[in-house]
């Protein structure tokens, strides 16, 4: 089995350590511009379905609205 040569010192192991921490943080949490609700980032809101000013998803208030 290999052995290291040298010791690995506490600034590399901690600046490797960094990038997976980094990951484990909660996701940003951004308001939707159409309807207000609290949306993840990058992701479609699930109240009225829009992405970036685009209907992307259909959702149940639009069902009730077209039943109505």
């Amino acid at each position: 089995m290999a052995t290291p040569k040298r010791k690995t010192s506490h600034a590399r192991k901690c600046n490797r350590r960094a990038n997976y921490l980094n990951a484990l943080r909660a996701p940003s949490i951004a308001s939707c511009p159409k309807c207000g609700e609290a949306v993840q980032s990058y992701c479609a809101c699930n109240a009225c379905g829009y992405y970036r000013g685009r209907k992307v998803i259909k959702v149940a208030a639009d069902k009730e609205k077209k039943e109505k």
